[in-house]
């Protein structure tokens, strides 16, 4: 998924964890795409610690964004608010697999509580009960990347969202 999604020209946002994680990472930079991991230690932290490398790929193309203090260890609430940050820099969230009690079960409920897309693969929504139940809080059953990306605002309307923004802004000062 994020290899096709990459081929159409969509920036990858990620948490770095091992897993899928690693792989959409891991796949958008096989491919040329820009991929943004965002963390849930401190920017000069890599976790896991096997991951370095990638976090070094993904900053000299992407970027590596973490909202802890530089030196932030990872600790069992920093991963939960990670999510937070994830769903607030992404139009959408796309869970492939996710057990009922996964952080990508958590990062869907939050995407979906910020008035984010979430996208679930038809195979999660068929063998996991949270997932069909996410369909009825308006979670889209996805069974390829179009489904997606027909969704999914191109460039120019965010921009153009992001200066009908600003000027409503300057109005208001």
């Amino acid at each position: 998924m994020a290899g096709l999604l990459t081929d159409a020209g969509v920036t990858v946002l990620s948490g770095m964890a091992l897993g899928i994680d690693t792989a959409a990472h891991e796949e958008t930079l096989r491919r040329g795409g820009r991929t943004i991991a965002v963390l849930g230690t401190g920017i000069l932290r890599t976790y896991p610690k096997q991951n370095a490398e990638l976090a070094e790929r993904i900053a000299a193309t992407g970027a590596l964004v973490s909202q802890f203090w530089p030196s932030q260890s990872p600790a069992r609430y920093t991963f939960p608010r990670r999510n937070v940050v994830t769903s607030g820099l992404a139009q959408g969230t796309v869970v492939v697999e996710a057990t009922s009690t996964s952080g990508a079960k958590m990062q869907a409920r939050l995407a979906l509580e910020h008035g984010k897309q979430v996208f679930l693969l038809r195979e999660l929504v068929t063998t996991q009960p949270w997932a069909r139940k996410y369909l009825d809080r308006g979670a889209v059953e996805v069974g390829h990347v179009d489904d997606v990306l027909t969704r999914l605002r191109t460039p120019e309307q965010v921009e153009e969202l992001t200066a009908g923004r600003r000027q409503l802004t300057l109005e208001l000062a």
